[in-house]
Protein backbone atom coordinates (compact mmCIF):
# COMPACT_ATOMS: atom_id res chain seq x y z
CA UNK A 1 0.00 0.00 0.00
CA UNK A 2 1.32 3.45 -0.95
CA UNK A 3 1.62 6.21 1.63
CA UNK A 4 2.55 9.84 0.90
CA UNK A 5 4.58 11.57 3.58
CA UNK A 6 7.33 14.17 4.02
CA UNK A 7 10.74 12.83 4.92
CA UNK A 8 14.41 13.76 4.81
CA UNK A 9 16.25 11.36 2.53
CA UNK A 10 19.96 10.73 3.14
CA UNK A 11 22.33 8.84 0.90
CA UNK A 12 25.80 7.91 2.16
CA UNK A 13 28.52 6.39 0.03
CA UNK A 14 31.97 5.01 0.82
CA UNK A 15 34.55 5.57 -1.89
CA UNK A 16 38.00 4.08 -2.10
CA UNK A 17 37.05 0.43 -1.77
CA UNK A 18 38.84 -0.46 -5.04
CA UNK A 19 42.21 0.41 -3.57
CA UNK A 20 41.29 -1.43 -0.39
CA UNK A 21 40.49 -4.61 -2.33
CA UNK A 22 43.80 -4.34 -4.16
CA UNK A 23 45.70 -3.96 -0.93
CA UNK A 24 43.90 -6.35 1.42
CA UNK A 25 42.40 -8.92 -0.92
CA UNK A 26 38.74 -9.70 -1.51
CA UNK A 27 37.83 -11.35 1.79
CA UNK A 28 39.47 -8.88 4.17
CA UNK A 29 38.42 -5.82 2.17
CA UNK A 30 34.81 -7.03 1.97
CA UNK A 31 34.81 -7.44 5.74
CA UNK A 32 36.10 -3.88 6.26
CA UNK A 33 33.58 -2.36 3.82
CA UNK A 34 30.59 -4.34 5.13
CA UNK A 35 31.53 -3.53 8.73
CA UNK A 36 31.88 0.16 7.90
CA UNK A 37 28.49 0.32 6.18
CA UNK A 38 26.92 -1.49 9.12
CA UNK A 39 28.49 1.03 11.54
CA UNK A 40 27.07 3.92 9.50
CA UNK A 41 23.64 2.31 9.60
CA UNK A 42 23.81 1.97 13.37
CA UNK A 43 24.61 5.68 13.66
CA UNK A 44 21.63 6.55 11.45
CA UNK A 45 19.22 4.43 13.49
CA UNK A 46 20.50 5.96 16.74
CA UNK A 47 19.65 9.40 15.30
CA UNK A 48 16.09 8.36 14.49
CA UNK A 49 16.59 7.19 10.93
CA UNK A 50 15.27 4.13 9.14
CA UNK A 51 17.69 2.33 6.87
CA UNK A 52 15.73 1.71 3.68
CA UNK A 53 18.43 -0.22 1.85
CA UNK A 54 22.15 -0.79 1.60
CA UNK A 55 23.72 -0.07 -1.78
CA UNK A 56 27.01 -1.94 -2.02
CA UNK A 57 29.38 0.60 -0.49
CA UNK A 58 26.62 2.84 0.85
CA UNK A 59 23.10 3.13 2.19
CA UNK A 60 19.85 5.07 1.95
CA UNK A 61 18.16 6.34 5.12
CA UNK A 62 14.99 8.34 5.75
CA UNK A 63 14.28 10.63 8.71
CA UNK A 64 11.11 12.33 9.87
CA UNK A 65 12.86 15.72 9.98
CA UNK A 66 16.12 17.30 8.79
CA UNK A 67 17.57 17.58 12.32
CA UNK A 68 17.97 13.83 12.60
CA UNK A 69 19.66 13.62 9.21
CA UNK A 70 22.17 16.35 10.12
CA UNK A 71 22.95 14.64 13.43
CA UNK A 72 23.42 11.37 11.57
CA UNK A 73 25.77 12.97 9.05
CA UNK A 74 27.96 14.28 11.88
CA UNK A 75 27.88 10.88 13.57
CA UNK A 76 28.72 9.02 10.37
CA UNK A 77 31.77 11.16 9.67
CA UNK A 78 32.89 10.68 13.27
CA UNK A 79 32.37 6.90 13.03
CA UNK A 80 34.39 6.63 9.82
CA UNK A 81 37.15 8.72 11.38
CA UNK A 82 37.34 6.20 14.23
CA UNK A 83 37.33 3.31 11.75
CA UNK A 84 40.23 4.91 9.89
CA UNK A 85 42.23 5.22 13.10
CA UNK A 86 41.52 1.59 13.97
CA UNK A 87 42.10 0.08 10.53
CA UNK A 88 44.34 0.19 7.47
CA UNK A 89 45.24 3.25 5.42
CA UNK A 90 46.32 3.31 1.79
CA UNK A 91 49.06 5.93 2.02
CA UNK A 92 50.25 8.26 4.74
CA UNK A 93 47.39 9.35 6.96
CA UNK A 94 44.73 9.25 4.24
CA UNK A 95 41.86 6.92 5.25
CA UNK A 96 41.31 3.96 2.98
CA UNK A 97 37.63 4.85 2.73
CA UNK A 98 36.19 8.32 2.11
CA UNK A 99 32.60 9.21 3.02
CA UNK A 100 30.22 11.33 0.93
CA UNK A 101 26.71 12.24 2.12
CA UNK A 102 23.81 14.00 0.43
CA UNK A 103 20.35 14.83 1.77
CA UNK A 104 17.11 16.37 0.58
CA UNK A 105 13.70 16.89 2.19
CA UNK A 106 10.28 16.58 0.63
CA UNK A 107 7.40 14.30 -0.25
CA UNK A 108 8.15 10.61 -0.60
CA UNK A 109 6.04 7.58 -1.42
CA UNK A 110 6.34 4.73 1.08
CA UNK A 111 5.75 1.38 -0.60
CA UNK A 112 6.30 -1.46 1.80
CA UNK A 113 9.83 -1.08 3.14
CA UNK A 114 11.01 1.09 0.23
CA UNK A 115 10.67 4.79 -0.63
CA UNK A 116 10.28 6.53 -3.98
CA UNK A 117 9.72 10.03 -5.30
CA UNK A 118 11.40 13.10 -6.71
CA UNK A 119 13.17 13.92 -3.44
CA UNK A 120 14.78 10.46 -3.47
CA UNK A 121 16.08 11.05 -6.98
CA UNK A 122 17.28 14.52 -5.99
CA UNK A 123 19.29 13.25 -3.01
CA UNK A 124 20.77 10.47 -5.15
CA UNK A 125 21.86 12.91 -7.88
CA UNK A 126 23.29 15.29 -5.28
CA UNK A 127 25.47 12.50 -3.93
CA UNK A 128 27.24 12.43 -7.30
CA UNK A 129 28.48 15.97 -6.62
CA UNK A 130 29.78 15.40 -3.09
CA UNK A 131 33.55 15.38 -2.60
CA UNK A 132 35.52 13.29 -0.12
CA UNK A 133 34.42 13.70 3.52
CA UNK A 134 31.68 16.12 2.44
CA UNK A 135 27.97 16.46 3.26
CA UNK A 136 25.72 18.32 0.82
CA UNK A 137 22.09 19.35 1.35
CA UNK A 138 19.32 21.08 -0.55
CA UNK A 139 17.60 24.24 0.62
CA UNK A 140 14.59 22.21 1.75
CA UNK A 141 16.77 20.62 4.43
CA UNK A 142 17.92 23.99 5.75
CA UNK A 143 14.32 25.20 5.89
CA UNK A 144 13.61 22.52 8.50
CA UNK A 145 16.47 23.50 10.81
CA UNK A 146 16.73 26.15 13.50
CA UNK A 147 18.92 29.22 13.02
CA UNK A 148 21.89 27.77 14.90
CA UNK A 149 21.97 24.67 12.75
CA UNK A 150 21.61 26.62 9.53
CA UNK A 151 24.71 28.64 10.40
CA UNK A 152 26.81 25.51 9.89
CA UNK A 153 25.92 25.40 6.20
CA UNK A 154 27.77 27.30 3.50
CA UNK A 155 26.17 28.00 0.14
CA UNK A 156 27.74 26.44 -2.94
CA UNK A 157 25.43 28.49 -5.15
CA UNK A 158 23.47 26.48 -7.73
CA UNK A 159 24.74 23.26 -9.24
CA UNK A 160 23.54 21.48 -12.35
CA UNK A 161 22.58 17.95 -11.36
CA UNK A 162 22.37 15.05 -13.75
CA UNK A 163 18.87 14.54 -15.12
CA UNK A 164 17.54 17.94 -13.97
CA UNK A 165 16.93 20.89 -16.27
CA UNK A 166 17.13 23.63 -13.65
CA UNK A 167 20.13 24.22 -11.35
CA UNK A 168 19.63 23.30 -7.69
CA UNK A 169 20.67 25.47 -4.72
CA UNK A 170 23.16 23.36 -2.76
CA UNK A 171 24.72 23.85 0.68
CA UNK A 172 27.71 22.19 2.33
CA UNK A 173 27.67 21.19 5.99
CA UNK A 174 30.80 22.44 7.73
CA UNK A 175 32.63 19.80 9.73
CA UNK A 176 32.53 19.20 13.46
CA UNK A 177 35.50 18.05 15.50
CA UNK A 178 34.95 14.34 15.90
CA UNK A 179 35.53 14.05 19.62
CA UNK A 180 33.69 17.12 20.83
CA UNK A 181 30.94 19.48 19.76
CA UNK A 182 33.12 22.40 18.76
CA UNK A 183 32.80 23.38 15.13
CA UNK A 184 36.00 23.16 13.11
CA UNK A 185 37.24 26.73 12.55
CA UNK A 186 37.18 27.84 8.93
CA UNK A 187 40.15 30.14 9.36
CA UNK A 188 42.37 31.07 12.32
CA UNK A 189 41.69 34.10 14.46
CA UNK A 190 44.68 35.46 16.36
CA UNK A 191 46.38 38.79 17.08
CA UNK A 192 48.77 38.09 14.20
CA UNK A 193 46.87 35.77 11.85
CA UNK A 194 48.20 34.38 8.60
CA UNK A 195 46.03 35.51 5.70
CA UNK A 196 45.68 32.91 2.97
CA UNK A 197 44.59 33.74 -0.56
CA UNK A 198 44.64 31.81 -3.78
CA UNK A 199 45.25 33.12 -7.29
CA UNK A 200 43.56 31.26 -10.16
CA UNK A 201 44.83 32.02 -13.66
CA UNK A 202 43.42 30.86 -16.98
CA UNK A 203 45.34 32.07 -20.05
CA UNK A 204 45.68 35.86 -19.47
CA UNK A 205 42.80 36.13 -16.95
CA UNK A 206 43.65 36.05 -13.26
CA UNK A 207 41.60 36.42 -10.05
CA UNK A 208 42.45 36.21 -6.35
CA UNK A 209 40.19 34.77 -3.64
CA UNK A 210 40.38 34.72 0.15
CA UNK A 211 38.65 32.08 2.27
CA UNK A 212 35.30 33.90 2.72
CA UNK A 213 35.10 34.52 -1.05
CA UNK A 214 34.91 30.82 -1.83
CA UNK A 215 33.69 28.42 -3.17
CA UNK A 216 34.74 29.08 -6.77
CA UNK A 217 33.68 26.81 -9.62
CA UNK A 218 35.72 25.94 -12.70
CA UNK A 219 33.87 24.71 -15.77
CA UNK A 220 31.61 25.59 -18.69
CA UNK A 221 28.90 27.17 -16.51
CA UNK A 222 28.30 30.92 -16.88
CA UNK A 223 28.74 31.11 -13.09
CA UNK A 224 32.27 29.66 -13.27
CA UNK A 225 35.13 31.98 -12.30
CA UNK A 226 36.95 30.80 -15.41
CA UNK A 227 34.48 29.69 -18.05
CA UNK A 228 36.14 27.05 -20.21
CA UNK A 229 34.45 26.11 -23.48
CA UNK A 230 35.78 22.62 -24.10
CA UNK A 231 33.86 19.39 -24.69
CA UNK A 232 35.96 17.60 -22.08
CA UNK A 233 34.94 20.07 -19.37
CA UNK A 234 31.69 19.71 -17.39
CA UNK A 235 29.48 22.70 -16.56
CA UNK A 236 30.61 22.50 -12.93
CA UNK A 237 33.83 20.57 -13.40
CA UNK A 238 35.80 21.36 -10.24
CA UNK A 239 35.35 23.48 -7.14
CA UNK A 240 37.87 25.38 -5.02
CA UNK A 241 36.96 25.56 -1.32
CA UNK A 242 38.43 26.94 1.90
CA UNK A 243 37.99 24.05 4.29
CA UNK A 244 39.55 23.48 7.71
CA UNK A 245 42.23 26.12 7.13
CA UNK A 246 43.35 24.94 3.69
CA UNK A 247 42.42 25.45 0.06
CA UNK A 248 41.01 22.31 -1.54
CA UNK A 249 40.04 21.40 -5.07
CA UNK A 250 37.23 18.87 -5.53
CA UNK A 251 36.48 17.12 -8.79
CA UNK A 252 32.77 17.14 -9.71
CA UNK A 253 33.09 15.86 -13.27
CA UNK A 254 32.86 12.71 -15.36
CA UNK A 255 36.26 13.06 -17.05
CA UNK A 256 38.24 13.87 -13.91
CA UNK A 257 40.62 16.60 -12.82
CA UNK A 258 44.40 16.41 -12.57
CA UNK A 259 46.67 18.41 -10.25
CA UNK A 260 50.41 18.87 -10.72
CA UNK A 261 52.40 20.90 -8.22
CA UNK A 262 55.26 23.14 -9.34
CA UNK A 263 58.61 21.39 -9.20
CA UNK A 264 57.11 17.90 -9.29
CA UNK A 265 56.40 15.47 -12.13
CA UNK A 266 53.82 13.59 -10.06
CA UNK A 267 50.20 14.03 -11.12
CA UNK A 268 47.35 13.74 -8.60
CA UNK A 269 44.34 12.24 -10.37
CA UNK A 270 40.97 13.24 -8.95
CA UNK A 271 37.89 11.21 -9.85
CA UNK A 272 35.19 12.73 -7.64
CA UNK A 273 37.87 13.19 -5.00
CA UNK A 274 39.60 16.14 -3.32
CA UNK A 275 43.14 17.44 -2.99
CA UNK A 276 44.69 20.10 -0.75
CA UNK A 277 46.38 22.88 -2.71
CA UNK A 278 49.67 24.33 -1.53
CA UNK A 279 52.42 26.35 -3.16
CA UNK A 280 51.66 26.63 -6.86
CA UNK A 281 50.87 24.39 -9.77
CA UNK A 282 48.23 23.57 -12.35
CA UNK A 283 44.76 22.02 -12.45
CA UNK A 284 43.94 20.25 -15.72
CA UNK A 285 40.27 19.69 -16.46
CA UNK A 286 39.09 16.63 -18.36
CA UNK A 287 42.53 15.57 -19.58
CA UNK A 288 45.90 14.97 -17.86
CA UNK A 289 48.81 17.40 -18.12
CA UNK A 290 50.59 15.02 -20.49
CA UNK A 291 48.02 16.17 -23.06
CA UNK A 292 49.29 19.49 -24.51
CA UNK A 293 45.70 20.47 -25.38
CA UNK A 294 44.38 19.96 -21.84
CA UNK A 295 42.42 22.95 -20.44
CA UNK A 296 44.57 24.32 -17.61
CA UNK A 297 43.93 26.62 -14.66
CA UNK A 298 47.05 27.61 -12.75
CA UNK A 299 46.93 28.21 -9.01
CA UNK A 300 49.16 29.96 -6.50
CA UNK A 301 48.54 30.00 -2.74
CA UNK A 302 49.52 33.40 -1.33
CA UNK A 303 50.33 33.88 2.36
CA UNK A 304 51.04 36.99 4.40
CA UNK A 305 50.99 37.92 8.06
CA UNK A 306 48.26 40.27 9.20
CA UNK A 307 49.95 42.07 12.11
CA UNK A 308 47.75 43.68 14.80
CA UNK A 309 47.11 47.40 14.44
Amino acid sequence: MENLTHRTVLFADLRGSTGLFERLGNADAATVVAGSVDRLGQVAVKCGGRVVKTLGDGLMVVFEAPRGAVDAADGMHAALDRIAREGPVIQGDRPALQLQIAMAHGEVVDVGSDCFGEVVNLASRLLDRAADQETLATESVLNGLDAGQRERFRSLSSLQLRGRQEPVAVYRLEAMRFDDTTATPLWPASPAARIERIRLTRLDASCVFSGPDLPAVLGRSPQAVHRIEDSRVSRSHARIDWHGGTFQVSDLSYNGSFVRFAGSDEVVTLKRGSCTLHGSGSICLGSPPTDPTAPVVRFEVLSEIDAPT
